[in-house]
């Protein structure tokens, strides 16, 4: 039994969610609520305490098990998850070996000076020579003492050794602190303070632990206004967002999340009550930090950067980074929606929140769509009589964005609006983009695939029959009932996935294909392959990781997962990436032993009659689909029955779930006739 098995094993998701769902109750065989993470009237949460899962069957459209659950319900990752349900449940994570807990131990003896640094600033700020200081928060910029409390706001004193002579007398060395980067080593060896008279702000990570530190400057003739601490094996701007740890709740609550420029403009929008607001650490936001906030917390985006020149150029660079994340982005689309927010009047969104606080719930609601922003920022330079070239080379660089960041919905009429603006036919718009959209970049040949381990849990027909000759197995009888449920097929999946991660592109392609112009199957049960089209805990966050891997663009993404990789599910990991039969079938609990070494006989070449190797994933993970759209199914036909049981039941509510069923038909009828 794997760890999270065990976990699963000695924690009831039933019971466990009804901690943070109280009015979760008995509904037939299931347990039915309101959604924790939506608002709504009629229930549609359901959990299922046999399968030990939980569904929304409203907004959300989420679910999963009950690491899923704790993860989305408290902001965690799988890694905080399992180390937290762990300790619950009593079991005991696999211990770190001798060099991950030295460098687990360094992390935290760095976080700690850092943390000890906080404190000594906080103190400065309290003391009689920081009087100006504490009335210049106060008085020019609006700060009230709980806020300044609460974001841990100090003061470094105007001192060339007040940090040094501090953190010395704790017992750190002067090599520590100058990696930390609370000091500086000149080329002659002399240690000293980097933060001197300046306003602090320490910066946290998600989990509220201080990792760096932001200092403003309060010397008019200071060159540099704001300094930040330098990149360190804890400290990594670009992966950073400013609030987090104190503003991700409500982000969770709100669905959305605002991002701003500055740390002033975050502490005033949480002190007007807004505390959704986070800020990105640098000129332009990073791909890293959007997925600190999308679609964990929220699935909407804010851009609300200052006014002038800058920050529109900001916006600019912000929205080229989401561009070039398109480029590579395997689904060819964005998750996310996001909008620009602009501050009227020439001001930063610092100065807008102290004059107006009542106003930014206004601006955030009539946020600019990407796609009008987008057309009047880059044709704003375009002149009245700019050539056909010019228009056509500005078209095509834009197209992306709009062809990316709306849904069907809304691309057709922003592609009339850049045909307009630009006196371009909509047609050769379209054949533009038709033509970027061939340019993803495919798979060049067939991986070398690992085992193919044949799902025949169910019913064994058409090809898998010939197999189940092959095998011993009998055709006419349902294969091993009892068994976990596509398992194996989630192990062949992953394993060919994480060999080649590229070939998620043709998954998601087909499925694309299937759902055709039909945005209700494309957003429903057509969307992309991803966590909740596995059962197995561990499956579903190495997929996770996978899907990670594939949205940055820092290294290979079977490394980036190596290096990243919860130490509990490095075996795992490992395991699907091994072309041993014994190994696999000890991952998979010796389960289709006869099968995987008939495949090996047989050669990876021999797979089903008429499947080449890219044809069986695209197979395998179609029926993994079906598997997952005949138990939501099942579950909705339950709740169909006690909505229509109930008299007060909302008939709105009915119709929905009827027309969810109906949906659902369509799209397995799509599926089984694309697999057959």
């Amino acid at each position: 039994m794997s760890v999270t098995d065990e976990i699963k094993s000695r924690i009831d998701i039933v019971s466990y969610v009804q901690r943070y769902v109280p009015e979760l109750k008995k509904a037939g065989r299931n347990h039915k609520a309101c959604c924790p993470f939506h608002n709504e009237k009629t229930p549609s949460f359901v959990v299922n305490p046999v399968r030990q899962t939980w569904r929304c069957f409203g907004a959300c459209a989420e679910g999963g098990d009950l690491f899923t659950f704790a993860q989305k319900m408290h902001g965690w990752d799988f890694k905080e998850a399992l180390r937290e349900l762990a300790n619950e449940a009593g079991v005991q994570l696999k211990a770190q070996t001798a060099e991950q807990k030295s460098r687990s131990d360094r992390l935290d003896q760095l976080r700690g000076i850092l943390a000890s640094a906080a404190e000594f600033y906080q103190r400065q700020l309290q003391r009689e020579a920081a009087a100006g200081v504490r009335r210049y928060l106060r008085e020019e910029r609006g700060l009230g003492a709980e806020t300044v409390q609460e974001f841990q706001l100090g003061y470094a004193p105007e001192s060339w050794d007040f940090m040094l002579r501090s953190l010395r007398e704790l017992g750190h060395s002067d090599d520590d602190i100058v990696e930390v980067g609370l000091a500086v080593r000149n080329e002659n060896g002399r240690v000293y303070d980097r933060f001197r008279h300046r306003l602090m702000f320490p910066i946290c990570d998600e989990r509220g632990r201080v990792v760096g530190f932001g200092g403003r400057a309060l010397d008019s003739q200071e060159n540099a206004k704001y300094i930040n601490s330098p990149q360190s094996a804890i400290f990594d701007k670009s992966r950073l967002l400013y609030g987090l740890d104190i503003g991700k709740s409500s982000i969770r609550e709100r669905g959305a999340a605002v991002i701003v420029e500055g740390y002033m403009d975050v502490i005033q929008a949480h002190q007007a009550g807004y505390a959704n607001v986070v800020a990105q650490m640098g000129t332009a936001m990073t791909e890293p930090q959007l997925r600190l906030v999308a679609p964990r917390f929220a699935t909407n985006v804010v851009l609300a950067l200052d006014a002038d020149e800058a920050g529109q150029n900001a916006a600019r660079r912000s929205l080229e980074v989401a561009r070039d994340t398109l480029a590579k982005d395997y689904a060819g689309k964005l998750a996310i929606d996001i909008g620009i927010l602009r501050v009227p009047a020439g001001k930063d969104p610092d100065d807008y929140l102290r004059e107006s606080p009542e106003g930014w719930a206004t601006l955030v609601e009539q946020a600019q769509g990407v796609a009008d922003f987008v057309i009047e920022m880059e044709t704003a330079s375009l002149p009245a009589g700019a050539s056909v070239q010019a228009r056509q080379a500005l078209a095509k660089s834009i197209l992306p964005i709009l062809q990316a960041s709306e849904n069907n919905m809304y691309r057709q009429e922003n592609i009339q609006k850049l045909a307009r603006r630009l006196r371009i036919s909509e047609r050769e718009m379209l054949s533009w983009m038709q033509d970027q959209t061939r340019t993803v970049a495919e798979p060049s040949q067939a991986p070398e695939l690992p085992p193919e381990y044949w799902d025949n849990e169910y019913v064994v027909d058409g090809a898998d029959a010939r197999m189940a000759g092959e095998t011993g197995a009998s055709a006419s009888q349902p294969a091993r009932l009892g068994r976990s449920p596509n398992r194996a097929a989630e192990a062949y999946c992953l394993s060919v996935l994480l060999k080649n991660p590229n070939l998620l592109y043709l998954v998601n392609r087909k499925l694309r294909e299937l759902a055709g112009e039909d945005e209700a199957l494309l957003l429903g049960p057509l969307c992309e392959l991803g966590a909740d089209d596995f059962t197995q805990s561990n499956y579903r966050a190495l997929m996770v990781y996978l899907q990670d891997s594939m949205a940055q663009d820092d290294m290979e993404p079977l490394e980036y997962i190596g290096r990243v990789v919860d130490e509990d599910l490095r075996a795992e990991f490992r395991a699907l990436l091994i072309d041993e039969p014994e190994t696999i079938s000890e991952r998979i609990r010796g389960n289709y032993r006869v099968d995987l070494n008939d495949i090996f006989r047989r050669g990876v070449r021999g797979g089903r009659p008429g499947l080449n190797a890219q044809d069986e994933l695209v197979c395998r993970a179609l029926q993994l689909r079906l598997e997952r759209l005949e138990y939501e199914r099942i579950e909705m036909q339950y709740l169909q029955e006690e909505a229509q049981a109930d008299s007060a039941a909302d008939n709105r509510q009915r119709k929905l779930i009827g027309e969810e069923i109906m949906l659902s038909m369509r799209a397995k009828a799509r599926i089984n006739l694309a697999v057959s």
